[in-house]
């Protein structure tokens, strides 16, 4: 009788143990995809800002500059022409950015051509990074979408992790191809021991580990050592 008791007992401990677990992985697989949707979101938005406030006015620009240069205006200069050849290639160049951003040529091609491009551009608008990669020449082909899922993972845990500050640091990415696994490991070392403290527990990156499981049924976790936050990404 009283081995049935304890039996019952364990029991009902072991299934509100796994209900808890249940409900917890839940949680987390909710916020995570909150989490995501909003970046997104974000991202959508500033794009469109940068269409409204940058796009949009120097296509109108160019249209009035075109207006006046009328069949009757015949006292056209060469500075005049270079003007506005020189806001055509700016707005070519813009659009040429805009549409790197929403989707990067290179994935079609190349995953790791697309990341060394993703890194180009973070070296413009920081030039106190610097980065160090190891990664295939040849990349055998898969599907754009999973592309797409890494290389925005990436730059997201790029945007997260490294702080807004002066002094150098140092990012290390190493990128290989093992028959049908993918290995991508992202070494961030920071210029201080408290500065990779604020970083090693930032909930945003449990988001995004979560994020890239659910997106690519992978695996993903990071670690932490004294300057050094390591990020391991299975796919």
């Amino acid at each position: 009788m009283k081995l049935l008791l304890w039996t019952q007992v364990i029991l009902l401990i072991a299934s509100f143990i796994t209900l808890l677990w249940f409900i917890s992985s839940e949680l987390r697989i909710r916020q995570a995809l909150k989490w995501w949707s909003y970046q997104e979101s974000i991202k959508r938005f500033l794009e469109a800002e940068k269409i409204r406030d940058d796009l949009l006015q120097e296509s109108f620009s160019i249209r009035r500059n075109l207006e006046m240069l009328t069949v009757d205006n015949l006292d056209l200069s060469v500075n005049k022409i270079q003007e506005s050849v020189k806001k055509i290639d700016r707005f070519h160049q813009s659009l040429v950015e805009l549409s790197d951003r929403l989707f990067p040529s290179q994935l079609q091609y190349s995953l790791p051509l697309a990341i060394d491009c993703l890194l180009q551009s973070k070296l413009t608008n920081n030039s106190q990074l610097s980065f160090h990669r190891n990664m295939p020449v040849i990349w055998r082909h898969q599907s754009t979408e999973q592309s797409l899922i890494i290389l925005s993972l990436l730059e997201e845990l790029l945007t997260i992790a490294l702080p807004q500050v002066l002094t150098p640091i140092s990012i290390y990415i190493n990128l290989k191809q093992c028959k049908n696994l993918c290995h991508l490991m992202v070494q961030i070392t920071y210029p201080d021991v408290s500065t990779r403290g604020s970083y090693a527990n930032l909930r945003e990156l449990q988001y995004l580990c979560d994020s890239f499981y659910l997106l690519t049924s992978g695996k993903c976790f990071y670690r932490s050592t004294r300057l050094m936050l390591t990020w391991y990404f299975y796919w």
